[in-house]
């Protein structure tokens, strides 16, 4: 059985697109009768025509035309190879992990994307986290960047020194109800003892390996569990339940009167958000990102 090669698949693709033996042979640099002789020993090892050489153009025959197919997706795969192997040995990383807290937006990451996809050969894997989850996803291991953690992350002694995080703001938290909802109509500020008889909205936390950490009201007994920001949004503008909501993501729902913010007996809240990442990936790419969040605009338009 033939071993088909590189150069054999190339052989066949210039001829298949020249549509002669001698075009091939200009394109590939060699005589005409090489090119004729190595398609003739490419058929005998293969024991299969693969050129009808009936007319003036050289065809391809069925059995000609899988070949192509298949040996073009090979052609591609080596040449990506070789073009990853170009990106590591020049220091970016073939894949970058990148952990995104439900409370950033998606929308607000993608003119990051769209600036490296421009400028770096690095895949991204993007995944979202909430809560714990964010920091939970860096320390296991599924990623090597996060972004949004929260300042509730694991004690210095378990993030370990393999691990580094810098400030990216704060986020403000207010209660929020839909205009139907029962307290709408009750004057603030809310107590804690009312909001406990109403049912809450929270956000299950994503951790893996921390311990998972809760949201809302303690003591509630009726809530509705979602798994992200974006869905806790929905569900208390469609009047499901109640809870805190960052500021940053329902201004637009505030504004129309979808949501509306009630003062509480517990005030406002406020998170410290962090980026933070493993200090053993230090490819060009998360340096790239690393530069980017460092720039307070870029923060702002994160948070905004």
């Amino acid at each position: 059985m033939s071993r088909l090669t590189i150069d054999a698949l190339q052989l066949v693709d210039a001829i298949a697109r020249q549509g002669s033996f001698a075009a091939a042979a200009a394109e590939l640099g060699r005589v005409p009768s090489a090119v004729t002789y190595a398609a003739r020993k490419l058929e005998e090892e293969l024991d299969v025509l693969l050129f009808d050489r009936r007319g003036y153009r050289a065809r391809l025959t069925p059995a000609g035309d899988e070949l192509l197919k298949e040996g073009r997706l090979l052609l591609a795969a080596v040449d990506d190879l070789a073009r990853r192997v170009q990106r590591v040995a020049a220091g970016w990383e073939r894949e970058l992990r990148i952990a995104i807290d439900s409370v950033i937006s998606f929308e607000r990451v993608v003119p990051m994307l769209e600036r490296f996809c421009e400028a770096a050969p690095t895949q991204v894997r993007t995944t979202t986290e909430v809560l714990g989850g964010t920091w939970d996803a860096l320390i296991t291991g599924r990623a090597d960047l996060a972004i949004g953690a929260s300042q509730e992350g694991p004690e210095p002694s378990r993030l370990g020194p393999s691990y580094r995080f810098e400030r990216m703001g704060a986020l403000e938290f207010v209660f929020a109800i839909a205009p139907g909802h029962p307290l709408a109509e009750m004057p603030s500020p809310l107590k804690s003892s009312e909001l406990r008889s109403h049912r809450q909205i929270v956000v299950a936390d994503s951790s893996l390996r921390l311990a998972p950490r809760d949201s809302g009201l303690l003591g509630v007994q009726d809530t509705l569990t979602v798994s992200t920001i974006g869905q806790k949004i929905a569900a208390q503008k469609a009047g499901l339940g109640c809870g805190f909501l960052p500021v940053h993501r329902i201004r637009n729902e505030l504004d129309r009167g979808d949501l509306i913010a009630k003062e509480t007996d517990q005030g406002r809240r406020e998170s410290a958000l962090h980026y933070a990442w493993r200090t053993d990936a230090r490819g060009k790419a998360l340096g790239w990102w690393l530069a980017a969040l460092r720039n307070s605009a870029t923060r702002a338009a994160l948070m905004a």
